[in-house]
């Protein structure tokens, strides 16, 4: 929210008017002989020169913004920014996503799965909410990337430079769960959860994902599977990270729902099918909402000053638009 420490300067903006009046009035107007130059009984000779009336137009402008600049530094504008400091502590979400080359599939043209899923993420989770969230990046291998934190910038920077098939090519999903599952179990949270976001099957890792998913239920963790994608051939297109190939084709996308539904309900959690951008984001936002705990918080209030910079701006305008009249208008001040 911005305000003003001294608003009474912007009355001086109506010397802006009273100005062009005065004029109008021929009073503040500079004086003029005209001249006129015509052949004998011709046409009057019109002096037509388009740059020039550009840059005094450009003067006049650049003098007029400078004023209002000064009047703006003279009210001495102020932003009220508030935010929330959190003196006891939320849920604890971490994040288990896929990153195996099948989630380069692009259900929707030009967009693919992963990039579908670090979307919804970062719809959902751009509010200044209390939980604390992290990502376990899962494919061949699973592993750490983001511990549950409540700095969401730190959480939304790691995102954006995840890839597909950073970990090899396959699908671990035992071993994502437990990773999370290890990571969360020793926290004092009031909630822990673990948000699967996958579109395949098992068929890595040396962890089955149900026992997985009941050592989760041991630990009080509630599980979210999400399955993402549509069924059918869909085409593919990735780079691979290390190798630098691309691959380019069909993927055979037939990944069996009742398989994550059980991962799901072996936890005492719950799956959902997500085809979409705007049917992930509605997903990921009732899951958050749902993990959601009362957390005490104070406000706090900030204020910054925009005197000096507003006054930079009128100095810069103001020099430029004398520049303007004396070097290239060769008018006198």
């Amino acid at each position: 929210m911005i305000s003003f420490e001294n608003p009474a300067a912007f009355f001086a903006l109506l010397l802006i008017p009273a100005l062009f009046f005065l004029r109008a009035l021929k009073i503040f107007t500079p004086i003029t002989i005209p001249l006129t130059i015509s052949d004998w009984n011709g046409p009057k000779f019109k002096w037509e020169d388009p740059v020039r009336k550009t840059f005094s137009r450009i003067y006049h402008a650049m003098a007029l913004l400078g004023f209002i600049c000064a009047v703006t530094a003279w009210a001495s504008p102020i932003i009220h920014k508030q935010t929330k400091v959190y003196s006891s502590r939320g849920t604890d979400i971490l994040f288990v996503l896929d990153t195996s080359p099948s989630m380069a599939a692009q259900d929707t043209p030009g967009v693919t799965r992963l990039e579908i899923a670090k979307s919804a993420m970062e719809n959902i989770l751009n509010s200044n909410s209390g939980e604390c969230v992290g990502i376990v990046e899962m494919a061949k291998e699973a592993a750490l990337v983001v511990p549950p934190t409540m700095k969401k910038e730190a959480f939304f920077k790691k995102l954006k430079t995840i890839v597909p098939g950073e970990l090899g090519d396959g699908t671990a999903i035992g071993t994502g769960i437990s990773c999370a599952v290890f990571h969360l179990e020793s926290s004092s949270a009031p909630k822990k959860c673990i948000v699967l976001l996958t579109d395949g099957e098992n068929n890595s890792g040396a962890i089955h994902p149900y026992t997985a998913a009941r050592l989760a239920k041991e630990k009080n963790i509630t599980l979210y599977v999400l399955g993402l994608g549509t069924k059918g051939s869909v085409p593919l297109e990735y780079v691979d990270p290390k190798t630098g190939r691309v691959y380019s084709g069909f993927l055979d996308s037939n990944y069996n729902s009742q398989t994550l539904a059980k991962i799901a309900s072996e936890a005492g959690g719950k799956f959902f099918e997500a085809t979409s951008l705007s049917s992930l984001s509605q997903t990921i936002d009732v899951i958050v909402k749902n993990e959601s705990v009362v957390q005490s918080y104070q406000i706090h209030n900030t204020d910054k000053k925009y005197y000096t910079q507003i006054l930079i701006a009128t100095a810069v305008l103001l020099i430029l638009s004398i520049f303007i009249r004396t070097a290239i208008l060769r008018e006198v001040l």
